[in-house]
């Protein structure tokens, strides 16, 4: 959990004065046993804290291994994603990392999805992965990690059928001000987020001298997770300290309920909460709070485990059916929109996936291409989970307009997505090559970039004539950005951007990607590049744009540059030819 700044004390004062007026002393009843197994959660599993615990171990030793931190951006948050990875990997999970550029630390988001139910009904689980500096981050915040990565393979290994789809997120620099999530809500669409019906958020939920917080206590996405520690008679609170300082804020700016488990963090547990829950009154709910004594001996094994089973709880309220799971797949298309001229075509792809029961064969069609338009499909059907090319070809006298296509998948039940199409106006294709300046003799225009970027500079040669795009090479926390923004002409064969990239580092890893160079078009990432990639002279970097034509695009090129060790970027020779 991230320290609380000077405008978040006044916010969270606020909040507790209103809390106080709002709620009630909750009665001293003593807890019931940690293995008491409450009737409401017989259908939900009991998650091994054993197991738990054992995550704990392995990103404890990751520390150790990486000067005893696991900090965004270090090679210790590295090696924590790569072994929460691949058990997510290795239990079926659909999982994704998501390059964080504008994060203190640039580094990941690993995003998994457990790949049942409906896509359009999402239920998120996050945790923050990443620790301060000043130690491993075991509590804060291993123990949220390791709750929801159990969590994840236990559901896994149940397999049961699932009434929406459950999607599990560990985040990066959180502790730098909530980057990693933010980045993230921000990367979504407004029908991405309106999926998202309901996110939770488990930061420090093993906290030795530990009470029993969650978030938005009195809400309806709080429902479960309150239900479960009622069961055990535990008389949770509102989570005041945490108020704005954790991931769900992100999450809650965008609109989408949140709540969460916390078990505190450097506030001090109060004489009535130590008479209801046990510990010591006047003492930190963890005294190691962004210390390098966040270890595994950091951890109250008894809290962990109440955390780790509300978390299965609410899994199973929220998103798990009971019986057989039915055979049923999604459908969707990518690009979503194109354009073609008459006499030429163009190509999407349509995916499938099984989303519950069992693959099935999927048959393809479209509907709604106007005159003169045809619509095919290679293959025509496909097992869902696979993919197949879509085909748009208009003749010469193809009605023009925007239309929208819809594009069916028929198995024992019938799915489908749109496509917007635009027929343009008139045929043939006007080639050429489209990049203005394209060798940055000529000034700045037509490009955009970060001061100091389209340079003569003698300390890094030009591949051609003087002139060349440097970015980065400061050997400092620093980031650069070098665009164009062009109109795709619609109707041609081949549509080629190329560069010539050369990447000179006085990095000496051979591992870690310190300092990143990512090569965009819109929203889309073509590429990215590290200090891994450093060699001598200029190599050339070709991509196919062809899914792009009838559009105006930028081009974006953005490198990023942690705070030691130089990494220069240095372009030349952009050409966009098309033909």
């Amino acid at each position: 959990m991230r320290r609380r700044t000077p405008t978040a004390g006044l916010a969270l004062a606020l909040f507790a004065a209103v809390t106080a007026t709002l709620t009630t002393t909750a009665a001293s009843a003593a807890p019931a046993p940690v293995s008491a197994a409450p009737a409401l959660a017989a259908a939900a599993p009991d998650i091994s804290v054993t197991n738990v615990q054992a995550h704990l171990t392995q990103l404890n030793t990751i520390a150790t291994n990486n000067g005893g931190t696991r900090r965004a951006g270090s090679a210790g948050y590295t090696a924590s994603v790569s072994y929460v990875k691949a058990k997510l990997q290795a239990a079926g999970y659909t999982v994704t990392e998501q390059y964080c550029s504008a994060c203190t630390y640039p580094s990941n988001n690993l995003i998994a999805e457990w790949p049942q139910g409906p896509a359009d009904q999402v239920v998120m689980f996050g945790a923050h992965l990443d620790s301060v500096s000043a130690g491993p981050g075991i509590n804060d915040n291993g123990s949220g990690s390791a709750t929801l990565l159990e969590n994840a393979l236990v559901l896994a290994q149940q397999n049961p059928s699932m009434t929406k789809r459950v999607r599990f997120a560990w985040w990066t620099d959180e502790e730098q001000g909530l980057n990693g999530s933010e980045f993230y809500v921000n990367s979504l669409s407004a029908t991405q987020r309106g999926y998202i019906k309901g996110y939770y958020n488990f930061d420090m939920v093993g906290s030795t001298n530990g009470g029993y917080f969650i978030n938005r206590l009195t809400s309806t996405t709080a429902a479960p997770l309150k239900a479960y520690w009622d069961s055990l008679n535990l008389q949770p609170e509102e989570n005041v300290e945490g108020q704005g300082r954790s991931d769900d804020y992100s999450f809650q700016q965008a609109g989408i309920p949140t709540s969460g488990y916390a078990a505190g963090a450097s506030a001090r547990k109060t004489t009535a909460q130590a008479a209801k829950w046990g510990g010591t009154a006047n003492v930190a709910y963890d005294s190691c709070y962004h210390r390098s004594c966040d270890t595994t001996s950091n951890v109250s094994a008894t809290v962990l485990n109440r955390s780790a089973d509300g978390v299965a709880y609410a899994i199973w309220q929220l998103a798990v059916g009971g019986g057989t799971p039915t055979n049923d797949f999604s459908v969707a298309v990518s690009p979503t929109s194109g354009s073609v001229a008459p006499g030429g075509s163009t190509t999407a792809t349509v995916n499938t996936a099984t989303t519950s029961g069992s693959a099935q064969t999927v048959s393809l069609s479209a509907t709604g291409a106007p005159s003169g338009v045809t619509v095919s499909f290679s293959p025509s059907s496909v097992t869902s989970g696979g993919s197949a090319t879509m085909t748009v070809s208009a003749s010469a006298t193809a009605t023009t307009g925007t239309f929208t296509i819809t594009v069916t998948g028929a198995g024992s039940v019938t799915r489908s997505a749109a496509y917007t199409l635009t027929v343009t106006g008139t045929g043939g294709c006007t080639g050429g090559q489209l990049i203005g300046n394209s060798s940055f003799e000529s000034g700045s225009a037509p490009w955009t970039a970060s001061s100091g970027v389209i340079t003569n500079s003698s300390s890094q040669a030009a591949r051609t004539g003087s002139y060349k795009a440097w970015l980065d090479g400061y050997g400092s926390t620093h980031t650069d950005t070098l665009s164009q923004s062009v109109t795709i002409p619609a109707g041609c064969a081949s549509y080629t951007l190329s560069f010539w990239l050369h990447i000179d580092s006085a990095e000496t890893t051979t591992s870690v990607a310190y300092d990143k160079l990512t090569v965009q078009v819109g929203s889309t990432t073509l590429a990215t590049y590290s200090n891994l990639n450093k060699a001598s002279g200029y190599a050339q970097r070709s991509f196919n744009l062809a899914a792009y034509a009838g559009q105006t695009v930028t081009l974006k090129w953005t490198g990023v540059e942690d705070a030691s060790l130089q990494t220069s970027f240095v372009i030349d020779d952009v050409t966009l030819q098309v033909g």
